[in-house]
Order: structure tokens, then C-alpha cells, then sequence
């Protein structure tokens, strides 16, 4: 029978905002003095709202969070970006300490919660897979005995002697990852850094994941990828403003997370007309093919409305995809050009053939223009983000699952398609 190893009860994690500290005693002080004469804080950025005015406020980042997580056991948490995800796992790795609540962990953690977690910089890759070994308390015996698997996994074999502060992001995450999932932890803590390795390396890491609760460890997994999560937690739970809402088997976790972005994003339709502009949105509604979003491999089709306050010709619509992280996957312009006149509303069918774009959540920007790279071109409209949409996976299309394990969702067709009506 298994047993709990990790039991959290009531947690709370509150943050003061306000006046901190800028850095260097002397500008303290001159900030204490204009404090002392009542004067505005000097620091403050244009458009920023005064830091004096800020002290007393806080925020919660967890409110009131109870679970329990049983040996062997692999958990998904999921939720937005800002619902506390982070700051529950750098508690349970006891990088901070709860406000209130109770914490009890049986077993060593090993965590890897941003890149580089735990390495000194200008220490050799193998001198930090040492420290690592250390602070998880094991002796030097057993992190030799382990030091070949930890680097034929990194794959950084030729660079194990040189300082990691020449190495670049993705070599971090592979050696870093390596030392936290071979060094034997009771349990592993993965934060979203393995979205920066390539999706070989992702692959390789869920397998590696997926072997360490096979063997009776525990796996506590954040990840906005919604695949990933569904491929290797049989349970999770969503967090949203510091509050669990919703937890259970991990297929009903993400559908309740997936309801409320479409919730959040009044179904995709956004309003951006303004009669103080010469041109400008009146509708971005995206036509998805599945209630939750896009699904996996499928056409992204967007119904746009454009109104124009007077007569542009020649206008060219532009759209950028961007993923969690705010990293262009896509971009490019329609393959029309059209005209527009004064007081008109022009329907824009916006059809982009199936990208590939591996299960997750994305933003489309979107912008009017005219003109050419060669002219030189004149944006009349640009919208970073004008909404965000899903890519999922139908439970029921097994086959479609199959073919992103298989690494075929990086596979792009640049065709953007568009009809006026």
C-alpha cells in the first residue's frame, strides 16, 4: 500500500509590494528623503504608478492550498501563467518559506525549477554535478557511480570539463535535468524549464520522468504543454489566483482548464473598434474545431471584421503566432490584397493550414498595413496579442497523439490563406 510522502495543508504564500530596496545605499537614501519631505518616490518610471503609494499592498499567491501526493505517484499541475505554480514548488523544494500552512516531505527532493538551478557558474559541469550530488546529501561514491549515466544523458560529454557559464541555455537544462532525475532523489520536481531543450530532449526527458515514477519515486510535473502533462500524470490538480479549483484524474483537471480559457476569452471574440482611429477591428473570433480550441493538426481558421473610418487601398493583413513563452513560431501575410472604403466593414476568412503547433496555448498578434519591404511598409493597426487560443488533443484520436510522440509536430506548411466576403 503507498503512503503519502508529501502533505500540504492550508498553505498560504503572501507577498508585500512597495518599497524594497533600489540597489545601492545612496539612492536608499534619497529615496528616504523625498519619503521624509512627502515628495513623490525619484525612481519611479514614467507611466508607473508611484512606489510610495504601493506600500501596505500584497498579494497572495497561494491562498489556503491543501493536497496530499502518494509514493509513485505522478502529479500534473497545471494552470495560467501568475496562478502560483512556481511559487508552490519553490516552497515544497524549501527555496521559501510558506506565510502560514504546514509542509511535510518524506524522502530527498531533487528540483529543477528554473535553468541552472543549483549550479555555480564558474564551476566545471562536472564539478556541479558534485555539488549537486552534496546538497541532495549523497557521498561521493554514489555520484561517481552515477557520473556516466548523468553525462551520456546530458549529451554534454565534450564540454563536462568547461565552466557552465559558457554554456548556452539549452546544455544547462540537458545537465541539469541529467543530475536531478539520475541522483537518485525520493522525488522530482520539474518547474517549465524543459520547454527550452529541443523536442528530442523533451521527449527523452518524459521518458526519463515516466521511468523514475515507474520505479516507485514520486514526479511533481508544472508544464503548459497539455500533452505532456496528459501523457505523464495519471492525476493533477489546476491551480487559478492561488487556489486549487479543480483536481482529480488529470483528462477531467485539463478539461475544466481548458473551459475556462474559452471561458476567459469570451469564446475567442474580441472588440477592438474605435472611431478615433482611420482604421481598425471590430471582430477577431476564432472558428475552432473542437469546444476547448484548435485540434492538434487541424486548419486554424479566424473570422476577422474590418471597419474603416476612411478609404485605404492595398491593405495587407499580417499575423505572428507566439506560444507561452512569447516565442514567434509563425508569421507571415495573407495572399490578398484589398481596399476599403470610408464607413465599410470588410469580412476577412482567415484560413492557415494545419502548422503542426504541438498541444499547448498561443497568442496571435495581427496588423494592417501597406506597402512593401522595399518601399517601405506603414502599419495602420497592430494588435500584440488580439487573442489567444488552444491547441488540443481529442482523447479520442489516438492516432493523433501517436504522431506528435513521434516528433512530427514540428512540421510547418506556410500557407495562409484568405477570403473576403
Amino acid at each position: 500500500m503507498t503512503k503519502p510522502v508529501i502533505s500540504v495543508e492550508h498553505l498560504t504564500k503572501q507577498y508585500d509590494l512597495g518599497v524594497i530596496g533600489t540597489g545601492t545605499l545612496h539612492r536608499d537614501l534619497n529615496r528616504w528623503w523625498a519619503r521624509v519631505r512627502k515628495q513623490p518616490d525619484p525612481y519611479t518610471r514614467i507611466g508607473q504608478k508611484d512606489a510610495f503609494a504601493r506600500i501596505g499592498e500584497s498579494i497572495l499567491a497561494l491562498d489556503d492550498v491543501s493536497f496530499t501526493v502518494q509514493q509513485g505517484e505522478a502529479l500534473g499541475i497545471i494552470g495560467r501563467n501568475g496562478a502560483g505554480k512556481s511559487t508552490l514548488l519553490k516552497i515544497l523544494s524549501r527555496v521559501t518559506a510558506p506565510t502560514s500552512g504546514v509542509v511535510k516531505v518524506r524522502g530527498r527532493i531533487g528540483s529543477l525549477l528554473e535553468v541552472g538551478t543549483g549550479f555555480h557558474p564558474e564551476l566545471t559541469g562536472r564539478e556541479n554535478v558534485y555539488l549537486n550530488g552534496a546538497i541532495l546529501g549523497m557521498r561521493k561514491e554514489e555520484v561517481t557511480r552515477k557520473f556516466d549515466e548523468i553525462v551520456d544523458f546530458s549529451g554534454v560529454e565534450k564540454f563536462i570539463d568547461t565552466p557552465v557559464k559558457r554554456y548556452s541555455s539549452g546544455m544547462y537544462v540537458r545537465l541539469a535535468f541529467a543530475v536531478a532525475a539520475h541522483l537518485d532523489p525520493e522525488i522530482l520536481i520539474v518547474d517549465e524549464v524543459l520547454a527550452v531543450g529541443d523536442a528530442e530532449f523533451q521527449k527523452k526527458c518524459l521518458g526519463k520522468m515516466g521511468d523514475v515514477a515507474g520505479e516507485g519515486r514520486t514526479v511533481l510535473f508544472v508544464s503548459h504543454n497539455m500533452a505532456a502533462i496528459q501523457q505523464l500524470c495519471r492525476r493533477g490538480f489546476l491551480l487559478e489566483q492561488g487556489k486549487v479549483v479543480s483536481e482529480g484524474l488529470v483528462e477531467e483537471v485539463l478539461t475544466a482548464y481548458l473551459s475556462k480559457r474559452t471561458q476567459n476569452n469570451s469564446k475567442y471574440i474580441a472588440n477592438y473598434y474605435s472611431e478615433e482611429r482611420p482604421i481598425s477591428f471590430k471582430l477577431i473570433e476564432g472558428v475552432p474545431d473542437h469546444e476547448y480550441g484548435f485540434l492538434f493538426l487541424s486548419d486554424l481558421i479566424f473570422r476577422i471584421i474590418v471597419v474603416a473610418n476612411h478609404k485605404i487601398s492595398n491593405l495587407d493583413l499580417g499575423i505572428t503566432i507566439k506560444d507561452y513563452l512569447n516565442a514567434p513560431v509563425f508569421s507571415g501575410f495573407t495572399d490578398i490584397s484589398f481596399n476599403i472604403n470610408s464607413k465599410e466593414e470588410k469580412e476577412i476568412l482567415l484560413k492557415i493550414d494545419a502548422l503542426g503547433l504541438v498541444p499547448g496555448e498561443y497568442k496571435l498578434d495581427i496588423s494592417l498595413s501597406t506597402g512593401s519591404l522595399f518601399s517601405g511598409r506603414k502599419t495602420h493597426e497592430l494588435l500584440q496579442p488580439a487573442l489567444y487560443f488552444s491547441v488540443i488533443n481529442d482523447p479520442s484520436e489516438k492516432e493523433v497523439l501517436q504522431n506528435w510522440q513521434k516528433g512530427f509536430g514540428n512540421i510547418f506548411n506556410e500557407h495562409i490563406k484568405a477570403d473576403l466576403k
